[in-house]
């Protein structure tokens, strides 16, 4: 009984770490390191949003694009790694939600961070490579269309639980997706207030 109740210790001790780098990974603010090189902080320039958008409106396109990358790789590693090592469900969910909690409060900025797009896309990534294609197409579709990545970003969001539940993904990870894509949404406020009041950005798609 001793053994068995040290070994379950052990073994909560072994999962919780897996959470909690996965947290403080999530908590790197790559956009705003990024940014850095450049003299500047995105949290002072368009919508104050540490995301890949609007750090390429403070820094150039190119630390855009690697901020994207960044916050992707923030959500797909700590995910594919319990996935790779063959983790219970739980724990690859619970691995995930603390990567993408981690973007939205990371411990290094105060709790004050991102929207948890593109980590949210890292988790998904490891989870589902075919669930991200067939969201990235209909978020491509939707941007070609309306050119705003929030609109993109929250049809996507809102898809994801659908899309997870047709391919037939187990269902916590279909219950992640729900909880993930509402907390975008929430994160989305004031994207969605200027879309209402017609001011939200768009993006130009020319060169």
């Amino acid at each position: 009984m001793t053994i068995f109740s040290f070994s379950t210790i052990l073994s909560l001790m072994h999962s919780s770490l897996y959470i909690i780098l996965a947290y403080l990974i999530g908590s790197i603010p790559v956009g705003i390191l990024l940014s850095k090189l450049k003299g500047k902080d995105p949290r002072k320039t368009g919508s104050g949003n540490i995301g890949a958008t609007n750090v390429m409106r403070a820094a150039g396109k190119m630390l855009g694009v690697l901020t994207l990358l960044g916050d992707i790789g923030k959500g797909f590693f700590p995910t594919f790694l319990v996935i790779h090592y063959n983790k219970p469900e739980l724990l690859i969910v619970s691995t995930g939600l603390a990567a993408f909690l981690g973007h939205l409060f990371p411990l290094y900025l105060k709790f004050k961070g991102g929207k948890g797009v593109a980590t949210a896309l890292g988790v998904y990534l490891a989870m589902s490579p075919l669930a991200i294609i067939i969201n990235a197409i209909i978020f491509i579709l939707v941007l070609l269309k309306w050119r705003y990545v929030s609109v993109g970003s929250l049809v996507a969001a809102g898809l994801m639980p659908l899309t997870l539940y047709l391919l037939k993904t187990p269902h916590p990870y279909i219950y992640l997706s729900s909880i993930v894509g509402a907390l975008i949404f929430i994160r989305h406020a004031n994207n969605i207030k200027r879309l209402i009041k017609g001011t939200e950005h768009k993006i130009t798609l020319s060169h």
